[in-house]
């Protein structure tokens, strides 16, 4: 991106150091991916970051974060339309005037990134979900907008690209429940469908221990069974698409995939351990992108 202006190019080098410092939700292999594109990738990370801050940390009051996501809104439509003449080394700034020139190189839809804030906002007043469609309707806001975001800036725009997509966005949405199913119910959410866990004779009274019981394992095994489905239905995405983008999906889906291979080994209680990837997943990881 050489062709840039010298504060464009700082904007873009913040949004890069921002996917850096959370490296373990940016893109499992960001780094497959041309060297062209990572700031642009980079931009939209370090907005819905962001984003999800407002929603999710600090000590702030519910009404307190739905206002920072109504600026945050307002922001992004005024960014999405002109470049900003405004000289500043704030974060913020820095970040919207990376994602509008991002928006207008690509043509990016603001429709995908106003989901991405349906679901923030979502994120402050929902903490229960009580179907499977309903999970999946949450995913379509907070996750799937990444994966077609990603896909329009590497020049992909067919909708059965996109369809394959969702489905491994919303697996990975997912999976990332399933890992951090002991910090979410500490803080008071759980994304463990109401009709999936009652089938299975859990109870939320049951939480309150230091492991999970049959019934809750049961529960958790049912939804990381419905997940393994939905990146079965994707994974003819890494066989859709070309050059460094065959690898970075491969890489991604089977790192989803390894992930809840971990959460078997645990029994399926993810408040005893949190399944995640070690040295040998990684590598296995790589091995498995390779021989595809």
């Amino acid at each position: 991106m050489s062709d840039i202006s010298p504060s464009l190019s700082l904007a873009y080098d913040r949004c890069i150091a921002i996917a850096h410092a959370h490296s373990e939700n940016f893109p499992v292999a960001s780094r497959l991916l041309p060297a062209s594109i990572r700031p642009h990738i980079a931009a939209v990370y370090a907005f819905a970051r962001q984003a999800d801050d407002f929603a999710d940390e600090g000590e702030r009051t519910d009404r307190e974060r739905l206002l920072l996501l109504k600026d945050w809104t307002c922001r992004l439509h005024k960014a999405s339309q002109v470049l900003s003449k405004k000289s500043s080394n704030d974060d913020h700034d820095l970040i919207f005037t990376a994602l509008g020139h991002t928006i207008r190189s690509y043509d990016l839809p603001i429709d995908l990134f106003d989901n991405l804030l349906t679901a923030f906002r979502q994120d402050v007043t929902v903490h229960r979900y009580r179907t499977w469609q309903q999970l999946l309707d949450y995913c379509r806001c907070s996750a799937n907008p990444v994966g077609r975001l990603v896909l329009r800036i590497t020049g992909y725009r067919d909708p059965a690209i996109e369809v394959a997509a969702d489905h491994v966005c919303s697996g990975l949405q997912i999976v990332n429940f399933l890992q951090d199913f002991s910090r979410d119910w500490r803080n008071g959410r759980l994304y463990i469908p109401e009709e999936i866990y009652a089938a299975h004779g859990a109870s939320e009274a049951d939480l309150f221990q230091d492991h999970l019981n049959a019934p809750w394992r049961e529960a958790i095994s049912d939804v990381a069974k419905r997940t393994f489905k939905l990146f079965d239905k994707g994974r003819c995405i890494c066989d859709m698409t070309s050059g460094l983008l065959r690898y970075e999906l491969r890489a991604t889906w089977l790192g989803g995939a390894r992930i809840l291979h971990c959460l078997e080994r645990t029994g399926y209680d993810p408040v005893i351990a949190r399944p995640k990837l070690g040295l040998t997943d990684h590598l296995q990881i790589f091995l498995r992108m390779l021989i595809w």
